[in-house]
This record gives C-alpha cells, structure tokens and sequence, in this order.
C-alpha cells in the first residue's frame, strides 16, 4: 500500500505530529480497505491543507466557492460500491511502476478538522480519523446523496473506526 501524504498546512499548532497522523492515515485506510474487501494492494493521496486551499479546490472541481472539511477524488467509476469485481482486466486503474490499484487523492482541511473536533465534543484525532474513513468510502464508490446512502455510509464510517477503538 502507497499513502503518498502532504502537509502543506503552516499553522499546525493544537493538530497531530506528524508520526501521528501518517501512522493514523494508514490505520483508518487499512481498516477500511479490510471492512469493503478490497483484494488489492492501493495507491491513495492525502493532502493536508486549510480552510482557503480547500475552498479554492471546491470552487475549482464542484463550484462551490467555500470552505469544506474534506474533499475525495475518486479514480474508479464503481457499478457498486466496493465491487471491485472485472479490475484485473482494467490496466488503467493500476499504477504501471507498483501495480497498486489508483483509489484517488483525499483532501483534508485542518482547519475545519480541528473545529469539528471542538463543535462535536470529540478529539482531532477521532474526527480526522472519520474525515478520512468517509473519503475511503467515497473513494470505493459510496455517496451520501440521498437518505438510505447517507445511513449506509454513516453505519459503515462507525464500524471501521470501531474497529480500530475510535468511539465519540
């Protein structure tokens, strides 16, 4: 597995070291990998920012000119999420230097992480934590568009962070 992170965010004051949220970002990625069954081995990159970056890019790619707390990329049109099914015959989804399967990039807005943090009654770590268990989710083809995938993605979002001990 190749987790390419960048933290570009300057103002890192009251976030996680940096041992912190790298060793955190593989964790939730692995679990949930493990959760959806993925059988590959994956590329996924993860950019740490603040709150104008991320504005900038969601103005850019979902014309929305303001501030979110995560942005997900996805390289993979999925028929369902999770069905990682007829992949093998798809060389372009794969890197051709690792053979890693290319998920998409994940876009964090530290700003917003450490606000969430402080509005829900939970620590960074939990939230961005669940920042990046709900973009993995985006990133193997979940949506929250309507109520019953907004209660799918939630129910799963809670069972992997469970699993690895994150509670509210």
């Amino acid at each position: 597995m190749t987790v390419n992170i960048e933290n570009e965010y300057e103002n890192a004051a009251g976030f996680l070291s940096e041992a912190e949220y790298t060793k955190l970002a593989h964790d939730v990625i692995n679990a949930a990998l493990d959760h959806e069954n993925c059988p590959y081995e994956i590329d996924v990159s993860l950019l740490l920012t603040d709150d104008e970056a991320i504005r900038e890019l969601n103005k850019e790619y979902r014309e929305m000119d303001k501030s979110t707390d995560v942005l997900s990329f996805p390289m993979i049109d999925y028929e369902s999420p999770a069905c990682f099914d007829g992949f093998d015959d798809m060389d372009e989804l794969f890197d051709p230097d690792s053979g890693e399967l290319m998920l998409g990039d994940i876009v964090i807005s530290i700003d917003h992480c450490i606000a969430q943090a402080k509005e829900y009654g939970h620590s960074i770590t939990r939230e961005y934590a669940f920042l990046i268990a709900h973009s993995m989710l985006h990133l193997m083809g979940y949506d929250h568009m309507t109520p019953e995938e907004a209660a799918e993605m939630e129910k799963r979002q809670e069972e992997i962070l469970a699993g690895l001990g994150i509670n509210r």
